[in-house]
C-alpha cells in the first residue's frame, strides 16, 4: 500500500457492467450482482485511505447489446473505472459458456497491469468466473485475494435438482462441475471471504470440502439512500424533485394504468429477473386463490426487462409464458400488471415509492435469496415486506423488523402475509417506519466500505510480494532479456532427452544460429545440477532461463542467477514439514532420496492404485495445507507449493520480462505448461494424446501436435509456426 492509499481492482466479469443506469433484470447475468459490484466501487473510491478502484468486467462489441459495453475503459473519477477486457470474442454470451476463456482473460489482464506499471494491493473476485481469475492474478503476483460467490454452486445445484432437473442436464447446461471445482480451488486459495449473511456463511459455505480454508466476513451490500429516499418526500414541493424523477413516476402510473382497471387500490408488487428459483409463479398462485386478496389490492410483477419472450433464453422464456398463462387461469385481467420494461436509475425508486403511497406491500417470494437487495431498496423507501424465510432475508427482517417472513413453498402463508400487512394499518405504519429508519442505520454503502476496508487492511500490512523486477540491465543475462521478442521453452524430459542426438545436433544449430532474437529455456523435474550436466553432456546450447525442480526454482544464464523474487512468491504459506509428517501416515509412499528433494518439493514414489491421489487431497485439505500435487508416469508424485508448477514459472517470466505469452514457444508433455496463449507443442504424441500425468492434451488452436518425436519434433513446431521469422 502506498502513502496515498490502498488500490483495489475488483472482477466481475460476466453480464452486462457499466458504471450509470444498469440494465438490470435483462438476462439472468445482469442482476444484482452487477449493482453490487458498481455501487462498492463507487463508494469506495469516494474513502481518503483509497488511492485508486478498477472494475474488470468483459469487453462486448454487439450489435444485441449497448455500445457502452465496448469501450475499454470507462472512467467515474480519477479515483474509479471499469476496464473492460476481450475474451472469448466480442459477442456477448452467457456467463457458462465463458469457463474456456478465463485463461485468456488472464494473460490480456496481466498485459494491462504490467502497461500501466501499476500494481495492486488487494485483488476481489465476485462469482467464480471472476474469482478464478483473481485468484490467479493473485497467484501471480503474490497479493491478498479476496472472494465474494453471490450465490453458490453446489446450493444451486441442490435447488435444481429438486426442481427435478436431471443431473447431466445440470452439468451440460450450468457447467456445474467446472464451477464447483473452481469454487473448491477458490476457497482453498482465498485469504478472506466476504459474505452478505450468516445462513451464507455457515449454512451454504459449509457444504464445501475446502470451506474451513479462508476466513469470513460477513458483510450485507448497502444500498444509496440518496436514490431510494421514503415515500413521504414524494409530498414535498414539485421545485424539490428533478425532472427525470418527475417522469419516471408519471411513466410508471401510466403503465400500470394500462393493466389496472382499480389503479387507486394497494399495490402488491413484485420485482425480480425471471428466473424460476424467484418463484415469480408461486406468487401469482397466492394471488389468484385468495378473492378477498383480489378485493383488497392489485398486483404488479416487473419481471425483468423483455422485447420478444420467443427470443429469451428458455428459463426466461419458460417463466414469462407461465406468468401468462396464471394470469389467464386465474382471470387476473385488470388486476395484475406485467410491464415489459423498467429503468433502474429513476423508475425503480419511483417504483417502491408509488406502492407505499397506496399503502402496498413489496413480496419477495424466491425459493432461495442469498441476500435480497430489492428488499433493502424497499424497505428505505417505507414500503413493508414479505419475504422468503430462506437465506439473507432472515438477516435483513432481524435487523430492520419491516415486514413478515414466509414459507415461499406455501402460498396460503404468503396470501396470509400480506392480508396481514393490508388490514392492520398500525402495522403496516410500524414496519414502513421501521424500514426507513433501520436500512438507514444498517445498510448504507458508506458503511458497508467502512467495514470492509476495515477488514481488508491486515492483509496489505503482512503482504509479501513477489518483486517482479527484473535483472539490472548491464548484466548480460538483464540486458538479453530485456531486448528478445520471442522465448522457445523446451521441457528436458521425454521431450529433449531421447536417443536421437542427430535432432538433438539440428535443434542445438537452429538455437545458436537464432540466438540473436529468441531466449532459449528449458524446465524440468530435475535439479539444477542434474539439468547443467545434461546441458553439458548433450552440447546443447546454455539456455538463457533454466525452470527445475519441477517449476520450483528459476535460474537465469551461464552463471544461473536465481531468481529470489520467484521464491518469495511461491514461499506464500508453504509447510514443507507440516505436509511430510501429515503424509508419514501413508505407506504407499516412499521418500526418493535426498537430490530429488528440495525446499520447495517433496518428491515421493507413489504406484498407481484407486483413490490414492484423493486420500493426499483429502488429508492434506483437512489440515488447511496449501499445495499443489503432480503425479506423473504413474510412479513419481511431486508436492509444490500452491502458486508453483512449471506452466505457472513460465507465466511468471513471461509477465516480469513483459513478453506476452502470445510470443512463447512451448514445446511440453503435461497439458499445464500449455494453457493460455502460448504457442504449444506437444511431440510424438501417442493417438490418445496424453500427457506423462495420464490427462489426455486437448487440441486447440495453438496446440500442435508434431509427427515426429523429442528434438524432430521441436523442429517440427518451429517450422509449423514460422518462428524463426521475425520482422
Amino acid at each position: 500500500m502506498s502513502e496515498k492509499g490502498l488500490y483495489i481492482q475488483m472482477f466481475s466479469i460476466h453480464g452486462l457492467v457499466r458504471l450509470n443506469n444498469p440494465e438490470l433484470g435483462r438476462d439472468a447475468d445482469t442482476g444484482g450482482q452487477v449493482l453490487y459490484v458498481v455501487e462498492l466501487a463507487k463508494h469506495l473510491a469516494l474513502r481518503e485511505d483509497i488511492r485508486k478502484v478498477d472494475l474488470f468486467t468483459r469487453l462486448i462489441s454487439d450489435p444485441k447489446v449497448s455500445d457502452d459495453y465496448a469501450r475499454p475503459i470507462e472512467e467515474y473519477s480519477d479515483k474509479c473505472r471499469i476496464i473492460r477486457v476481450q475474451c472469448g470474442g466480442r459477442k456477448y454470451i452467457r456467463k457458462e459458456l465463458l469457463w474456456p476463456h478465463m485463461d485468456e482473460y488472464i494473460d490480456k489482464t496481466v498485459k494491462f497491469i504490467i502497461r500501466e506499471n501499476d500494481f495492486p494491493d488487494i485483488l476481489h473476485g465476485h462469482y467464480p468466473d471472476a474469482g478464478y481469475v483473481a485468484m490467479n492474478l493473485a497467484n501471480i503476483f503474490g497479493l491478498p485475494f479476496i472472494y465474494t460467490g453471490h450465490s453458490l454452486g453446489l446450493s444451486k445445484k441442490q435447488k435444481l435438482i429438486n426442481d427435478g432437473m436431471k443431473e447431466s442436464d445440470i452439468k451440460r447446461v450450468y457447467k456445474m462441475g467446472t464451477r464447483i471445482a473452481a469454487e473448491e480451488n477458490i476457497l482453498k486459495s482465498a485469504d478472506l471471504v466476504v459474505a452478505s449473511t450468516n445462513q451464507e456463511k455457515t449454512d451454504q459455505y459449509a457444504t464445501y470440502m475446502n470451506s474451513d480454508f479462508p476466513d469470513y466476513k460477513v458483510i450485507p451490500p448497502g444500498i444509496d439512500v440518496d436514490r431510494f429516499y421514503p415515500f413521504y418526500h414524494d409530498r414535498l414541493p414539485e421545485e424539490e424533485k428533478s425532472e427525470m424523477e418527475k417522469y419516471a413516476q408519471a411513466n410508471l402510473l401510466k403503465q400500470l394504468d394500462r393493466f389496472l382497471v382499480f389503479p387507486d387500490k394497494p399495490l402488491i408488487l413484485a420485482l425480480s429477473r425471471p428466473d424460476k428459483r424467484k418463484n415469480i409463479t408461486g406468487l401469482i398462485q397466492a394471488y389468484g386463490e385468495d378473492k378477498e386478496l383480489q378485493a383488497l389490492a392489485n398486483l404488479a410483477i416487473f419481471a425483468g426487462i423483455r422485447k420478444d419472450i420467443d427470443e429469451m433464453e428458455d428459463n426466461e422464456k419458460d417463466v414469462l409464458t407461465r406468468m401468462l398463462l396464471e394470469m389467464d387461469r386465474y382471470d387476473l385481467y385488470g388486476k395484475l400488471a406485467i410491464p415489459k420494461k423498467h429503468d433502474v436509475e429513476y423508475e425503480v425508486p419511483a417504483l417502491y415509492r408509488i406502492a407505499a403511497e397506496k399503502h402496498g406491500v413489496f413480496v419477495n417470494p424466491a425459493m432461495t435469496e442469498p441476500f435480497g437487495l430489492t428488499l433493502l431498496e424497499a424497505g428505505a423507501t417505507g414500503l413493508p415486506l414479505v419475504a422468503t424465510n430462506d437465506g439473507g432475508p432472515r438477516d435483513i427482517m432481524e435487523y430492520c423488523q419491516n415486514g413478515i417472513l414466509v414459507d415461499a413453498t406455501n402460498t396460503r402463508e404468503i396470501a396470509d402475509a400480506i392480508k396481514t400487512l393490508l388490514t392492520d394499518p398500525d402495522y403496516w405504519e410500524e414496519c414502513s417506519r421501521n424500514g426507513i429508519m433501520n436500512v438507514r442505520k444498517y445498510y448504507t454503502w458508506e458503511s458497508h466500505a467502512d467495514t470492509y476496508i476495515h477488514s481488508i487492511k491486515p492483509l496489505t500490512k503482512t503482504l509479501n510480494r513477489s518483486k517482479m523486477t527484473k535483472p539490472r540491465p548491464y548484466t548480460p543475462i538483464g540486458k538479453r532479456l530485456t531486448q528478445l521478442k520471442r522465448f522457445l521453452i523446451a521441457d528436458i524430459d521425454d521431450i529433449m532427452l531421447c536417443d536421437d542426438m542427430k535432432e538433438l545436433k539440428k535443434l542445438g544449430q537452429w538455437i545458436e544460429k537464432n540466438r540473436d532474437k529468441i531466449a532459449f529455456g528449458v524446465t524440468s523435474g530435475r535439479n539444477i545440477d542434474e539439468i547443467s550436466e545434461f546441458i553439458k553432456k548433450n552440447s546443447i546450447p546454455a539456455p538463457d532461463i533454466t525452470i527445475s525442480a519441477a517449476g520450483t526454482e528459476i535460474y537465469y544464464g551461464k552463471e544461473l542467477h536465481y531468481d529470489n523474487g520467484w521464491e518469495t512468491h511461491i514461499a506464500n504459506r508453504w509447510e514443507p514439514e507440516k505436509i511430510k509428517k501429515l503424509l508419514k501416515r501413508f505407506r504407499f509412499l516412499t521418500v526418493k532420496e535426498k537430490p530429488a528433494q528440495r525446499d520447495f518439493k517433496i518428491s515421493y514414489t507413489m504406484p498407481p492404485e484407486k483413490d490414492r491421489m484423493s486420500k493426499i487431497h483429502d488429508l492434506l485439505s483437512k489440515n488447511k495445507c496449501r499445495y499443489t500435487l503432480a503425479y506423473y508416469d504413474q510412479d513419481h508424485l511431486d508436492v509444490l507449493p500452491y502458486r508453483a508448477s512449471k506452466g505457472k514459472a513460465i507465466r511468471y517470466i513471461s509477465y516480469k520480462w513483459e513478453t506476452p505469452l502470445s510470443s512463447f514457444l512451448v514445446c511440453a508433455n503435461t497439458g499445464e505448461m500449455l494453457v493460455g496463449e502460448p504457442m504449444g507443442v506437444v511431440v510424438g504424441a501417442d493417438a490418445a494424446r496424453k500427457d506423462r500425468t495420464g490427462k489426455i492434451i486437448k487440441k486447440g488452436k495453438s496446440i500442435y501436435f508434431a509427427k515426429k518425436r523429442c528434438a524432430g519434433g521441436i523442429l517440427e513446431g518451429i517450422e509449423k509456426y514460422r518462428f524463426g521469422n521475425i520482422n
